[in-house]
């Protein structure tokens, strides 16, 4: 994902998410909305494989979106919902590494936003066709 589509996706997932979830999540993480929206953003760059966004190194396993966001249909919103479910903890650690957040309140952002990044492939792969 290039810098500029990069940008563009995490506006989109903040977008979804709106300025409530965004309120909740800045009450959740102990900041304002600023604080916040970064580590939304920061969140959906590491779900969308961004792993620079988060990790000095380059991460050495395959993105867990990497090619996923291209496939459609009805199956593929299950397989999209397992990947993410099994990088969760992973990105969650290394959002909290790079935020000094607790790990447990980063995961439960990651929890809240796994939903609208879903969202977002999905309504990105249907215009798409």
């Amino acid at each position: 994902m290039s810098e500029d589509s990069a940008t563009t996706f995490q506006g989109a997932v903040l977008d979804e998410l709106g300025g409530d979830k965004v309120r909740e999540i800045a009450g959740l993480l102990g900041t304002d909305e600023a604080g916040a929206r970064d580590v939304v953003g920061t969140t959906a760059s590491a779900l969308s494989g961004e792993a620079a966004a988060v990790e000095p190194e380059p991460a050495p396993q395959e993105a867990p979106l990497q090619g996923v966001a291209t496939l459609g249909g009805f199956a593929t919103g299950g397989l999209m919902a397992g990947v993410l479910a099994k990088a969760s903890r992973p990105v969650a650690n290394a959002v909290a590494k790079k935020t000094g957040l607790p790990p447990a309140t980063v995961a439960r952002v990651v929890e809240m936003v796994i939903p609208v990044v879903l969202t977002v492939l999905t309504k990105r792969a249907a215009r798409k066709k």
